[in-house]
């Protein structure tokens, strides 16, 4: 999780990066069955963000919220960690609200 992680700190707050960020988590949960929960979970928070602002203009201060807490999540995530750690982990992300 950590090149996905250093991937998306180097990246715009616009919506490709985020359409971008879900092909990665489908990359991602394809190739390894135990991130699959997570990914989806992930790719259907960030899915929900895409859908609000596409198409409508996305004020620069939502843009830069939205990306910094997505950037914040992404890093406190522990793929490798134990069962308890990473149904923490879910809970925490199904908990993530892009839009607010």
């Amino acid at each position: 999780m950590n090149d996905l992680h250093t991937w998306l700190s180097q990246q715009h707050h616009g919506l490709r990066t985020f359409r971008t960020f879900q092909q990665k988590l489908d990359d991602l949960g394809n190739g390894d069955a135990r991130q699959r929960a997570m990914c989806r979970l992930l790719k259907s928070i960030v899915g929900s963000y895409i859908d609000t602002f596409d198409e409508e203009p996305l004020p620069v201060a939502v843009a830069d919220r939205a990306y910094g807490r997505l950037l914040e999540m992404v890093a406190s995530l522990d793929f490798d960690g134990n069962a308890d750690r990473r149904l923490a982990d879910i809970n925490r992300v199904a908990a993530l609200d892009l839009r607010h």
